[in-house]
């Protein structure tokens, strides 16, 4: 009898036991499933799941969060008043839909239970005693979830997926467990962030790229940080993204013992072209030159890649314990005179480069006027400048959130990467997304759209300089600021 009340209960839950419910402005399942040793289990797709401890006994609660539903984060959008009751309705949501599971789940178990006794025996009264077993069963286990409740189990999270690289993403979560009305708090908080996404990505600037138009994700300074490589994956394909451009530091010390950190590459989805930063070293340099999919960019050498002409020098400098030597604003310099002139060569020979790339920007500076676009980063910042002789410079910030040093400081640095917009035909700058995801400990997303100049509405044309690259143009009478040079 108890084998098939057990069997009967389980076969019950599986097909019926369980929930959808809307939290807020988003779209949830929750669900009993028979387990072992109990707990609760969150799944956030796609950056993977967080198990609580929570309590003990045979059934394990498992929350799906399914999606963002437009029409409500629009409606919050559209009336920013109503936020402010977000912290109530959040609780509200989650208790209907917490008694909803239980009384669910009690249809389900005691259903699942008399068809197989029904099944089994052929005996309408053991099959009603199935029923009642297992429902005595169910209340059992939730008695015993209840004596074993253990609101600390949030202080201990066990993570998997992309979350395990991050395990501080849930913030502080001794302040979230002292009173469980501050939990509410911070469960409309991350509602509130999810809205504010929507928000953003709804309102971007006037341009939309093209399905022609080339998109390339400029990522930097990675420093051995695990969780970037599926953070640039999923900017591959949410973004379709033709070229990946990583302008160094990938590595932390350059080290042979740190190359299958690289190894990841082969699997990006698009093609990877990369220069060599101060904390990478020529071993570093030589292991990439051999992965499937890597375009290594050095001396000045191009290389067409993507419908895009590339060139690029690696730093002169290899300082992993972050030194700055006698000499080295001068090596910079140099090397980017060196790259300058490769960039005059390729002109002279027919084939303009149309993206130059260094780690350092005092050593991409040295390109100006010889080719329209410049990549770099180094400095964990972002930034975009038009500098005199009309080459524009996209200096990148940390898509590394700084690396594994992260942690060291009291703010960790944000992990930043953008997507640029160039034009098939003429392989110009149209525009750019700015991505920027709160660093180890934060929960917030922001996506910015810039327009250069020349792009904005009402823009007179821009005179190009001798590289074919856009000089800085004027805007007609009346015309808005943009958002960046």
């Amino acid at each position: 009898m108890v084998a098939v009340v057990l069997l009967g209960a389980w076969l019950g839950l599986l097909a019926v036991g369980d929930v959808r419910v809307p939290v807020g402005p988003m779209n949830t399942t929750m669900t009993l499933r028979p387990s072992f040793d109990g707990g609760t289990k969150i799944n956030i797709s796609p950056l993977g799941a967080l198990r609580l401890d929570s309590h003990t006994a045979p059934v394990r609660l498992d929350v799906n969060v399914d999606q963002l539903d437009p029409a409500r984060a629009g409606a919050l959008v559209d009336h920013p008043e109503r936020l402010s009751g977000l912290q109530e309705e959040v609780a509200a949501d989650v208790a209907r839909g917490t008694l909803g599971l239980a009384a669910r789940s009690g249809v389900a178990v005691v259903t699942g239970a008399t068809a197989l006794g029904l099944a089994v025996y052929r005996r309408p009264r053991r099959a009603l005693a199935a029923g009642g077993l297992a429902l005595a069963l169910l209340a059992a286990s939730g008695g015993t979830a209840y004596a074993t409740w253990n609101p600390d189990s949030v202080l201990e999270p066990k993570f998997s997926g992309l979350l395990s690289s991050a395990p501080s993403l849930v913030g502080n979560a001794r302040s979230i467990v002292t009173e469980f009305d501050v939990y509410q708090k911070e469960l409309a908080r991350l509602v509130t962030n999810v809205t504010k996404l929507y928000d953003v990505t709804s309102t971007l600037p006037v341009y939309q790229p093209d399905p022609t138009t080339i998109r390339v994700l400029h990522v930097s300074d990675i420093h051995l940080n695990p969780a970037s490589w599926k953070i640039i994956g999923s900017l591959v394909r949410q973004y379709r993204v033709d070229v990946i451009v990583d302008s160094g530091d990938t590595m932390d010390h350059g080290t042979a013992a740190e190359n299958g950190f690289l190894d990841p590459v082969e699997d990006l989805g698009a093609p990877y072209v990369w220069v060599r930063g101060n904390h990478d070293s020529r071993v570093t340099q030589k292991y990439l030159e051999g992965l499937r999919n890597a375009h290594v960019l050095d001396e000045g050498r191009a290389l067409t890649v993507a419908g895009l002409r590339f060139a690029g020098i690696g730093d002169p400098q290899f300082t992993p314990d972050r030194s700055r030597p006698l000499g080295a604003e001068a090596s910079q310099e140099l090397a980017g005179a060196r790259l300058a002139s490769a960039l005059r060569d390729q002109r002279a020979a027919g084939t303009p480069v149309d993206i130059a790339v260094a780690h350092e920007p005092s050593a991409a500076r040295e390109v100006d006027g010889e080719v329209p676009l410049a990549l770099a980063g180094h400095l964990h910042h972002e930034g975009m400048e038009v500098m005199k002789y009309g080459t524009r410079l996209r200096t990148e910030g940390s898509t590394g959130g700084s690396g594994l040093r992260a942690v060291e400081g009291e703010h960790p640095d944000p992990i930043q990467a953008s997507i640029l917009y160039l034009d098939r035909d003429t392989r110009r700058l149209q525009a750019w997304d700015e991505i920027r995801l709160g660093g180890l400990g934060l929960t917030t997303v922001e996506v910015s759209r810039h327009l250069p100049k020349e792009n904005q509405p009402g823009a007179t044309p821009s005179p190009t300089v001798p590289g074919g690259s856009p000089a800085p143009g004027t805007t007609a009478p009346g015309t808005p600021s943009p958002t960046a040079p």
